[in-house]
């Protein structure tokens, strides 16, 4: 029942525009909606409609600006000064139980309330007809004429004069209904409250809107938030009651004690909170929820059957497949079925069955949930036997099974929240195929294993390979290219994970906005007073080098400009200087070395890419168990069993390729 409203965005958007006002502007810029019910109440101002950038620059601009948690409200009630009419507007006030229009005669800034009077004629609407007219007059009575001005509505009017009353509470309201939590006053002072917690939360909340996170992530999300409230809330009242209670009895130890647990719950969650609530971190973590998928097993009969997936089948075809496929050997009692679509097939598998996909673009609107041992077959070159994923969704391939293929397969995807084949349990091999992605690449959850051979990856705006603590992961022969990061690595010290067992062998890993490689783990504390010393280092040997930079510079403008004095000086040069003089000279005779030196710098400089990451993986896996170790120690092992101790990263990481990765072919991300 929304009447179309004017274009309200693009006078937002100009530079003319603020949320103080305009109000030479002959007319109101806001649009109507009617209400819902069947009291005919009058239209309201329609702005729960507002942008992501339009509430961004209300509370950064007006409304919050850099205040601190415990200012929150001071802030809000001066910059509702400036912009409310403190009277003669109408509005509907909305509660969970009815709906009445009222009067606004003044408004109370510190309490962030309106002092209202019911409107005439009265206009009540309710779940029952308790509320009358008395019944109304007294509930005002005993709120002293104050309503908070979050539940307030603002009734229509064509003049704009109460454009900003409007977009005001309209702000007010989304705040404490989206943004602000309980426990944030009791937040540390020191930080800023908008960049600390309004920017997150609101970019989170638009994310939702907008289907870019994925929706297990948004359950556990509403669910933390229940949970931390609740328990919030359980925390209060037992300090009021150690508060209110003077006396060293063993009941307020208990209560104490209670409270300190209650309080170490929160935290916890809070903690949570703010990891999904990090536009970065939320996809770093990840959750470990997946759909429940329930493997067949084998069929009752025993039999294996092949699924053959035709986009239009030929005679020739049939005959080239049985050939090649169907009955290489025997075909004695060999059943074959034929599908429609791949997703078709893939959902009447059953353990060892094998599905083949003749060439073809095939559309799938759905997700291969995978959970038994089978073979996923292409019949032709990948970019000939294509796979797209049509509709919004949070998954495309997700594998549980304990040994499956997929091969000779070219992967599309669009529209999507997660990545394009997630890992969760067992073990999935990946040969031959192409995958264009749109988020995330591949992800290996812990206790999943990926072999992923002669493949390509492109185009995932997160990280191209996602591996995680406790999975394995065999990369040979890939190409991953042009997605945000190209592999990511999650070493997790301070989780009780086994490290991740990674084998790395001749990937080219090319033109990725971030690093080719990044490794992500926590920063223990050793590690950061380590870091604030070593910066100041990094800016004294930056100061030499760029003395050093400047003196060679100098040296070559004198070489230049007096080579004479230059001949005097005798040198010892090697052959790469020998080889840059003579190509001064425009000798061609040195071009070849020259390209030779090239070579064989490059091929040294990869060799150093994969030297590095070993070692720095090494490094972090001997960290895990030091640490592992230390715990050990504290639950009172002083000898651990070899196998529980031999958690090292298992890596093998040899003649890979890094060019033109945008930060470089090795990286380290700090929690």
């Amino acid at each position: 029942p929304d009447v179309p409203r004017d274009d309200a965005e693009s006078d937002w958007g100009s530079d003319s525009w603020s949320d103080y006002g305009s109000r030479d502007k002959p007319g109101t810029t806001l649009g109507r909606t009617v209400p819902d019910g069947n009291v005919l109440f009058p239209d309201i101002f329609h702005t729960d409609h507002l942008l992501f950038y339009e509430r961004f620059r209300a509370y950064q601009d007006y409304m919050l600006a850099d205040c601190k948690a415990s200012e929150v409200k001071r802030f809000i009630a001066e910059y509702l000064e400036k912009v409310l009419e403190p009277s003669g507007w109408q509005a509907i006030w909305r509660t969970d139980v009815f709906e009445v229009l009222v009067g606004v005669v003044d408004v109370n800034f510190p309490a962030l309330k309106a002092v209202v009077q019911l409107s005439e004629p009265f206009l009540c609407e309710s779940q029952d007809s308790t509320f009358t007219l008395e019944c109304m007059q007294e509930l005002l009575e005993l709120k002293e004429h104050q309503i908070l001005l979050q539940e307030l509505w603002v009734v229509y009017d064509e003049s704009g004069e109460f454009d900003q009353t409007a977009l005001a509470i309209e702000h007010v309201r989304f705040f404490y209904r989206c943004i602000w939590r309980t426990w944030d006053e009791e937040e540390e002072d020191e930080f800023d409250y908008f960049v600390r917690c309004v920017e997150p939360r609101l970019r989170l909340h638009y994310d939702i809107l907008e289907h870019r996170v994925p929706s297990g992530l948004v359950v556990d999300y509403q669910n933390l938030l229940s949970q931390c409230e609740e328990l919030y809330e359980k925390f209060l009242n037992v300090r009021s009651s150690i508060s209110s209670n003077d006396s060293d009895s063993e009941a307020e130890n208990i209560s104490m004690v209670e409270g300190l647990k209650l309080y170490e719950k929160v935290e916890h969650l809070k903690q949570k909170l703010k990891l999904i609530e990090n536009p970065l971190l939320r996809y770093v973590f990840g959750y470990q929820k997946y759909g429940n998928l329930q493997a067949k097993g084998l069929r009752p009969t025993g039999a294996k059957v092949i699924h053959v997936v035709p986009w239009t089948m030929r005679a020739s075809l049939l005959q080239l497949l049985a050939r090649d496929k169907l009955c290489p050997e025997s075909c004695e009692d060999l059943e074959i079925q034929f599908h429609h679509d791949p997703l078709a097939a893939v959902n009447a598998c059953y353990e060892g069955d094998r599905v083949i996909i003749c060439p073809g673009r095939y559309f799938v609107d759905g997700v291969f949930s995978i959970a038994d041992s089978v073979e996923l077959e292409g019949y032709g070159l990948p970019d000939d036997v294509v796979i797209e994923k049509q509709g919004k969704g949070d998954h495309f391939f997700d594998c549980t099974g304990a040994n499956i293929k997929i091969s000779n397969l070219k992967l599309v995807q669009h529209d999507a929240v997660e990545g394009i084949l997630n890992v969760h349990h067992g073990k999935t091999t990946l040969e031959n195929c192409v995958l264009q992605c749109e988020t995330t690449g591949i992800t290996v959850r812990t206790s999943a294993e990926l072999l992923m051979r002669n493949s390509d990856l492109y185009g995932a705006k997160g990280a191209g390979v996602e591996i995680y603590p406790g999975s394995a992961c065999t990369l040979l022969h890939n190409g991953i290219h042009h997605c945000k990061e190209g592999i990511l690595i999650k070493n997790f010290l301070d989780e009780d994970y086994e490290v991740p067992k990674i084998t790395m062998v001749n990937n080219m890993i090319h033109n990725n906005e971030g690093y080719g490689v990044v490794l992500v783990r926590p920063m223990i504390p050793s590690e950061m007073k380590a870091a604030s010393a070593q910066e100041t280092k990094v800016i004294e040997e930056n100061e030499f080098q760029d003395f050093l930079m400047m003196w060679l510079l100098c040296m070559t403008v004198g070489d230049i400009l007096f080579p004479a004095l230059g001949s005097t000086q005798p040198t010892q040069a090697g052959d790469e200087t020998a080889c840059a003089e003579a190509s001064r000279q425009e000798q061609p005779g040195c071009v070849t070395d020259e390209l030779e030196l090239y070579k064989r710098a490059e091929t040294s400089e990869q060799t150093e890419n994969n030297s590095e990451i070993a070692h720095v993986l090494g490094a972090a896996s001997a960290k895990k168990s030091q640490t592992h170790k230390k715990r050990l120690s504290e639950l009172g092992f002083t000898e651990a069993d070899d196998n529980l101790m031999s958690q090292e990263m298992f890596v093998s990481v040899e003649g890979n390729q890094f060019k033109w990765n945008g930060k470089g072919s090795f990286g380290i991300f700090f929690f």
